[in-house]
C-alpha cells in the first residue's frame, strides 16, 4: 500500500489525540433519573409514610422498575426532610 505524499503523520496524530481528549472529557453535570417524572408523587408518598419498599411497588405499577439503591439515592437527594 503506498502512502500519499502529502499525508502528515504528526498532524494527525495530534488530531487524533485531540479528539480523544474530547471524548473522555467527564461531564459534571447531574443526569436526569428515570424517577425526576414522578417527583412529586414520591415525595408526597414518603411524607405520608410509606417506606422505600413501597414506593417501588407503586412505581412497579407504574413499569417504572428501580433497585433499591437507586431509590434509596435518589431520596437522599431530593428529600429534604428525610
Amino acid at each position: 500500500m503506498k502512502v500519499p505524499s502529502d499525508f502528515d503523520v504528526n498532524a494527525e496524530i495530534s488530531k487524533l489525540k485531540t479528539q480523544t481528549k474530547a471524548i473522555r472529557k467527564r461531564c459534571y453535570t447531574q443526569r436526569k433519573s428515570k424517577l425526576d417524572p414522578y417527583h412529586g408523587e414520591i415525595i408526597q408518598l414518603l411524607n405520608g409514610g410509606s417506606s422505600g419498599a413501597e414506593i417501588r411497588r407503586w412505581l412497579l405499577g407504574l413499569n417504572v422498575e428501580v433497585s433499591p439503591s437507586t431509590l434509596s439515592r435518589w431520596i437522599e437527594r431530593n428529600h429534604k426532610n428525610g
